[in-house]
């Protein structure tokens, strides 16, 4: 059964206040939308400071939908972890948990933009040992019971619904991501599709005497956009697939592993190289993706251009998916 997921991240540069409301507001009617027609997850994420207004605050936006929504998951993917209070993170998360009726999924990475945490006034040498931290302490936080934090005695309530807690996956694309999944018995995301990686995990598992699982990106994750007349598509807004593609290339470094990586320099390039898709219902359902993502929104694409993706794909790929 084919995953299907639509993702949000809200990003449109040169917004107005009055624009990028208009822009949460159809994002929240997709969603509902999507809801209705059986989609599987809505993804959302979290930067910081960027000039196109990326959506900083995917918790929030996480519980627009659920209060928009009745079935469909919300997939925060990904927290940056060390930017959060620990208390703090633990309530929202419960709250949302309740709220949805365990319907959030939480990836937390550690983020590769220092600037980011040079706006947090946060040390980006300390992130792993600040990951560590904030792990430890929303999983003590989520029994309800007092335990020691930063030398204190401190309780988290209310409890979240989800036994033995919300889902929480340890997301990443190093060695130490994948340890540190294994140390605690939490499940690995890995950011690309990396067999290597998850064999490691799973040693590390048996080491530590802990279960897990890992959900990782097929080899082939594109992210897709559904238009009757792709050519078209490409000539009138192929500029909103290149801004999201340059953005992520320009915070990237060699070493960061990402199933969203491009190296596309133009539209033509960018097209030829597969990472953005933009396909006819026809051609979306012969590609035979394990995982059908979505991206309406992209680059600050306009929003009916966008419901015509997300009308296309739930109206006349879906119903097919299996054939």
């Amino acid at each position: 059964m084919s995953v299907t997921v639509v993702r949000f991240n809200l990003v449109e540069p040169g917004a107005t206040p009055d624009s990028l409301g208009a822009r949460y507001r159809a994002a929240l009617e997709m969603a509902a939308y999507a809801d209705r027609h059986g989609v599987t997850t809505v993804q959302t994420e979290e930067h910081h400071g960027v000039d196109d207004n990326w959506l900083p605050s995917p918790f929030t936006f996480a519980g627009a939908v659920f209060g928009a929504t009745k079935d469909v998951a919300v997939t925060v993917s990904a927290v940056i972890g060390p930017l959060h209070d620990p208390l703090r993170l633990a309530e929202d998360i419960a709250v949302l948990d309740l709220l949805s009726g365990g319907r959030l999924v939480t990836v937390a990475g550690i983020g590769y933009r220092p600037e980011e945490y040079e706006r947090a006034g946060i040390d980006f040498a300390a992130r792993g040992r600040l990951q560590d931290e904030l792990l430890e302490t929303v999983l003590k936080a989520w029994t309800g019971e007092e335990f020691s934090y930063r030398g204190r005695t401190v309780r988290v309530t209310p409890r979240p619904g989800t036994a033995p807690h919300p889902l929480l996956l340890v997301g990443g694309s190093s060695r130490a991501a994948a340890r540190r999944a294994a140390r605690l018995g939490l499940p690995f995301f890995p950011s690309a599709h990396l067999p290597e990686l998850e064999a490691y995990y799973k040693e590390r598992l048996v080491e530590y005497g802990t279960e897990g699982w890992t959900m990782m990106p097929e080899a082939e994750t594109p992210l897709l956009h559904i238009s009757e007349d792709p050519d078209r598509t490409w000539a009138e807004h192929g500029g909103h697939f290149l801004h999201e593609a340059r953005t992520y290339a320009s915070w990237q470094s060699a070493a960061i592993r990402s199933a969203v990586r491009s190296g596309a320099d133009d539209v033509a390039a960018l097209r030829a190289e597969g990472v953005y898709r933009v396909l006819t219902p026809d051609e979306c359902v012969a590609q035979g993706l394990a995982n059908l993502v979505l991206h309406p929104l992209v680059g600050g694409m306009p929003v009916d251009e966008g419901w015509r993706s997300l009308r296309l794909f739930c109206e006349e790929v879906l119903p097919r998916l299996g054939e």
